[in-house]
């Protein structure tokens, strides 16, 4: 059975470890349920990849599958979030079957029976398979396990062989995609010309003066942007404003909160409940009708009590304590057994003093230090600010507290020192370990007590009354706003709505703002009959009600300029700033020192020292690439002309190169170069055959 749990983890394995190796094309996903209201006439079709239409079943079938798989590894049926991952990860599977796939055949790249028989049973045994095999006893991969287990596989039910065949085939599938991935990276070469220049570009270093204005030294107001230049400016950096399909809302929350009446009568509930609970003769019963939580038949020591029940230690039998209020719920506990357990329990705090070394001299040192600290509390300093002050550990800050452990938890010196003490207290000497010297406070003293706590937790939340006075308010906005500006002069006619706004949604985002698991509000903005100015129906978002407005759609292509105005905006004004800086500088003369002087006092001069060309960056001016590759392009005590970088106009003059030293082996830099063209040859393979497979995503329609 074991065996068979594993194979169960490995399937699921096998469809996780191809849906995080295509990570590129992770898009998004969520919950489950098609809306026949959204569907156009092309109803059944989730997307398309490659030319292939993918329909609902042949989603569905794949998401089934890994559902299935991911449930069995979990052990529960997958949450609303774990949903919108599976799938994430089948769309990602049917993008690696078909677009892949495509690609691995147009290579001629496959796996032979032979070989997959040689990664299950043969002497290349797949890394999942040795896994899944391993013998518990010897740690080792046990091939007549795998032997065995496929011998027997039509007498292990019904799920056996279908849950093999999809094992295999993630064995399979991974490595179809690692030759692929060996092909790519194995294809990068770095010649030693190269390595010399990466070397250079390291090592190589500069000491700059620079002169640098920023554009903020012009006021905004005192530069006017005509809409040509911004038709301009979009359209020399066109390639910097491609956008995916997006959506923009403004929204109002109803939040659906428990209300005065609620929680009186909620507090007048557990009121009666603590009274009936302190009479019950059947603690199970009444917990498992009264409570949020089933009841847990349970011995805890104290460590594991609650931490409202530890201040109370030793607890009494029969006693109910409480009720507690935290995080808006009501908690009460009864204690229902007390009984010594097998272990004892213990909680203690220490203030650990380290030797600087492991020489006599340093031992010594740290010894007397813990003694005199010692001293010190047994004159009346307060343990936890000592503990704060000397502590070379991660308790210093919690005053040295280690809360409550066990018998063998501790290293031995330390355990028996503690576990030794009869009572509570601070030990009189300092214990020695490997790690230094400790400084002991037993704060609760060694017991082998265990108690069965019955609790009862309930959660303060809204009435029916509560939340149909909230769905009312939501209800009416909706149904009252039949425009976008009658949505706005509803929201502000109404002092207790406040509205927010959420700009280009993806079409399979989850999130919208502040909301989570917004998913039927995406679906509603990206729905065919859903126009900018539509007010959406009441959606219930966790707790609170939600009512929308569609303020614009962005399609996927190339922003509209009125849609980017803002940004491009300031762009074309520091290239106009630019200019002016640039105008008044030009043809000034002296050294950068008073160049600045004569430009006025908006103009800085800075020194940089050791700024390498590989760096890109020039300390206390940020990111200014423009500016590295012009100074290492002058000769010592070369000054470059005004010119236009990041922040601001920038003059930039070489004091002293620094070459980069002779060096004989290369290998390393090579192996640099290898490493990161391989990873950036990967994922551009990939992310062009994702174009390439003009990949239409339509599971908004859907999920």
């Amino acid at each position: 059975m074991a065996l068979i749990n594993k194979i169960r983890e490995k399937s699921g394995w096998a469809i996780g470890a191809i849906a995080i190796g295509l990570g590129v094309f992770v898009v998004g996903g969520d919950l489950l349920g098609p809306n026949s209201r959204l569907l156009g006439n092309d109803a059944a079709t989730v997307g398309e990849i490659a030319g292939e239409e993918i329909d609902f079943q042949r989603f569905d079938l794949v998401f089934q599958q890994i559902k299935g798989n991911y449930e069995g590894q979990i052990g529960r049926a997958a949450t609303e979030s774990e949903l919108a991952m599976i799938r994430e990860q089948a769309w990602n599977q049917l993008i690696f079957q078909i677009a892949l796939q495509k690609e691995y055949d147009r290579l001629g790249i496959a796996v032979t029976e032979e070989e997959l028989a040689d990664m299950v049973q043969g002497n290349n045994i797949h890394p999942s398979v040795k896994q899944a095999f391993t013998n518990p006893q010897t740690g080792e991969f046990d091939r007549n396990q795998v032997v065995q287990y496929l011998q027997n596989l039509d007498q292990m039910g019904p799920q056996a062989r279908p849950m093999w065949v999809n094992f295999e085939q993630g064995v399979l599938s991974d490595r179809i995609q690692s030759k692929y991935s060996n092909l790519l990276t194995k294809s990068v070469y770095v010649t030693t010309a190269e390595a010399k220049n990466q070397f250079a570009a390291q090592s190589t270093t500069a000491n700059l003066k620079v002169l640098y204005v920023p554009y903020f030294s012009i006021a905004d107001s005192a530069v006017k942007v005509t809409d040509a230049q911004l038709k301009d400016y979009f359209e020399r950096h066109k390639d910097l404003y491609k956008v995916e399909d997006g959506r923009s809302v403004e929204f109002v929350t109803i939040p659906v909160a428990a209300s005065a009446e609620d929680k009186n009568y909620i507090q007048e509930e557990i009121t009666t409940l603590t009274e009936q609970f302190k009479a019950t003769t059947n603690d199970s019963a009444f917990v498992n009708t009264n409570s949020d939580v089933p009841y847990n038949n349970a011995y805890l020591h104290a460590g594991e009590l609650p931490e409202q029940l530890r201040s109370s230690l030793p607890l009494e039998e029969g006693k109910v304590y409480g009720p507690f209020t935290e995080d808006e719920t009501y908690t009460l506990h009864k204690v229902v057994d007390v009984k010594d357990g097998s272990v004892n329990t213990a909680r203690a705090s220490h203030i650990l003093i380290k030797p600087e070394n492991d020489t006599p001299e340093a031992k010594a040192a740290a010894l007397a230090k813990a003694k005199d600290v010692l001293a010190q509390i047994k004159g009346g300093a307060d343990f936890a600010a000592m503990a704060a002050q000397h502590g070379t550990d991660g308790t210093a800050s919690a005053g040295g507290d280690l809360g409550y452990f066990t018998e063998g938890r501790m290293v031995p010196a330390f355990e028996k020192a503690v576990f030794g003490a009869t009572g509570a207290g601070l030990l009189p000497a300092p214990v020695e370990t490997e790690y230094g010297y400790h400084i002991i406070k037993i704060t609760a003293p060694k017991t082998k007590r265990t108690y069965k706590i019955a609790t009862v937790q309930r959660s303060i939340e809204a009435s029916e009354t509560t939340r149909d006075l909230a769905y009312a308010t939501a209800d009416e906005l909706s149904g009252t706003s039949g425009s976008l500006d009658e949505f706005r002069a509803n929201v502000a006619k109404n002092e207790a709505l406040a509205k927010e706004e959420a700009s280009n949604i993806g079409k399979n985002n989850i999130l919208v703002g502040n909301l989570n698991n917004a998913r039927e509000l995406v679906r509603w903005a990206y729905a065919k009959d859903t126009s900018v100015g539509d007010v959406s129906p009441v959606f219930e978002i966790d707790d609170q009600f939600v009512v929308a407005a569609l303020t614009g759609k962005r399609e996927k292509g190339y922003a509209k300029i009125e849609d980017v105005k803002e940004e491009l905006t300031a762009a074309v004004r520091n290239e106009v700033k630019a200019q002016q800086i640039t105008e008044k500088l030009k043809g000034a003369k002296g050294s950068l020192d008073e160049i600045a002087a004569n430009y006025g006092p908006d103009a800085m001069v800075r020194t940089a020292e050791e700024v390498s060309f590989a760096s890109g960056a020039i300390p206390g001016l940020g990111m200014e690439p423009v500016a590295i590759g012009k100074a290492f392009g002058l000769k010592p005590g070369g000054r470059t002309a005004p010119f236009e970088g990041q922040g601001g106009v920038v003059m930039v003059e070489l004091v002293e190169l620094t070459k980069a030293p002779e060096v004989q082996d290369l290998s390393g830099v090579k192996a640099q170069l290898v490493n990161t063209r391989s990873s950036r040859a990967e994922s551009n393979a990939f992310e062009a055959i994702k174009e390439k497979a003009e990949i239409k995503d339509n599971r908004v329609r859907f999920f």
